[in-house]
């Protein structure tokens, strides 16, 4: 892997930023996708440190880039057919400096280490941008709940829950959901702590369902906020989302809101995928039929295209070589490679907004910025996933409940906030107020940075 951080290549600053980048590679073999996130982020990093050398004095890259504690497990369960499996469970608690650790489960086949490292450590800085005091975790098992019975499903969640309660609260770290993990996971993890600690802990969890204490919204929040990111970020060249063509990558909960919010916005999102291809539909996704095939009926985007009399299901090539004016990529990281970017920008792009962690290669991201199109890295684009659980934790240190408009609301006070203040960052340190790359890294970086120097060597 290349290591890359800023144009000064001999500075003493840029030789500190390539020493802990290799650092990290050196304490972290073979993490492919933890690398890369730690040096696209310690790559932006430069600027902030030039005008503040006392984060090079306090060697706070390398406290930054170590999770305060890593959690590996193994995860028994019994199948409906009285089999025993074993699955390996995960939680890596990043960075408290902010508040209790926050950041999802993901239960997904391709779940490891250095998966859940790389989720952590972007954690850190989405977390912070929110402003709303909360650390940064991640966790989940290498368990697919796709075409598990329910008894097989709460079986599993019940035994992982029993190993990783112990690390859990509502002032130490509190997780959510992520692929694989939606409210029905939740509640059965949920059930089972309480059982466990007999306590009725509501904020030790979020993503849970409204009548036992979650939020309005949630489900909704990173599809819907990384859609107002988008029309924030269009606004500063005085354009809007009206009559615009989109494509979504993914169909799953982040891309089904999505979907949903920028139509309602006035774009016309023209195609989706899933793992057996894409969809195009030109006259719009029809938002309601999705649902019900994918949340309700747990099916694929053939069954949409077979019942859609204007949907034609694609299974080869990639959903973005649709050509659009807009892109949100909401299925997983490295999903959007620099041929995809090539071809979306020879197709016309305007603006990408990263609805997933990390789903554009570096060479991708890269290639945008170079030609001009608006890139909003997830880290800023999609936290408003992380930001309404927060919302969802204040709400039950409260014991109340907000209405729906209100969440909404709030949620889209957060990711203006988030949006001007990655913009305003990025001006501050590059003169460059469209560089939401850099800026969201400085961003979150100086706001957990300074929490870290006020705490001590700890």
């Amino acid at each position: 892997m290349t290591t890359q951080v800023a144009d000064s290549k001999t500075s003493p600053i840029a030789d500190h930023l390539t020493e802990a980048i290799l650092a990290v590679q050196r304490r972290s073999p073979g993490g492919t996708v933890f690398h890369q996130a730690v040096s696209e982020v310690l790559g932006a990093l430069e600027p902030v440190l030039v005008k503040h050398p006392e984060y090079v004095e306090s060697a706070v890259l390398a406290r930054l880039c170590e999770p305060e504690r890593q959690i590996m497990f193994r995860v028994p369960w019994v199948d409906d057919a009285g089999r025993i499996r074993v699955n390996r469970g995960f939680r890596v608690e990043f960075n408290s400096a902010l508040g209790p650790y926050k950041g999802g489960l993901r239960f997904h086949p391709s779940v490891d280490l250095d998966v859940i490292r790389f989720l952590g450590f972007e954690q850190i800085f989405k977390n912070a941008l929110t402003g709303l005091g909360i650390g940064a975790g991640k966790g989940g098992a290498d368990f697919n709940p796709a075409g598990r019975s329910e008894g097989e499903v709460m079986r599993f969640c019940q035994s992982f829950i029993t190993e990783l309660y112990r690390h859990l609260g509502e002032s130490t770290d509190v997780p959510a959901g992520d692929i694989g993990v939606g409210g029905r996971e939740l509640g059965y993890m949920f059930g089972q702590y309480k059982r466990i600690v007999n306590r009725f802990e509501a904020g030790v969890l979020t993503g849970k369902g409204i009548g036992w204490g979650g939020s309005h919204t949630r489900v909704e929040a990173t599809g819907y906020g990384t859609v107002f990111f988008l029309r924030d970020m269009l606004a500063t060249r005085g354009r809007s989302l009206d009559g615009r063509r989109a494509v979504v990558s993914g169909s799953g909960n982040v891309a089904i809101y999505a979907i949903e919010k920028a139509q309602a916005l006035g774009a016309i999102v023209v195609a989706c995928s899933d793992s057996t291809g894409y969809v195009i539909d030109h006259s719009g996704i029809d938002v309601e039929l999705l649902k019900n095939v994918k949340e309700v009926r747990r099916g694929r985007l053939s069954q949409y295209a077979t019942e859609r009399a204007s949907a034609v299901h694609v299974t080869h090539g990639s959903v973005f070589d649709v050509p659009c004016d807009l892109v949100l990529p909401c299925a997983t990281q490295n999903e959007l490679n620099a041929e995809h970017a090539a071809t979306l920008i020879r197709n016309g792009v305007v603006a990408v907004a990263e609805g997933a962690n990390m789903p554009c290669t570096a060479d991708a991201s890269a290639l945008f910025r170079a030609a001009g199109i608006l890139f909003a890295p997830g880290k800023a684009a999609n936290a408003g996933g992380v930001a309404t659980s927060a919302l969802e934790m204040q709400q039950n240190a409260a014991r109340t409940s907000w209405t729906r408009t209100e969440t909404e609301q709030r949620l889209e006070m957060i990711m203006h906030s988030i949006h001007d203040h990655a913009r305003e960052t990025a001006s501050a340190y590059t003169g460059e107020p469209d560089n939401y790359v850099v800026g969201a890294a400085i961003g979150g970086f100086i706001r957990v940075a300074d929490a870290m120097l006020a705490q001590g060597v700890v």
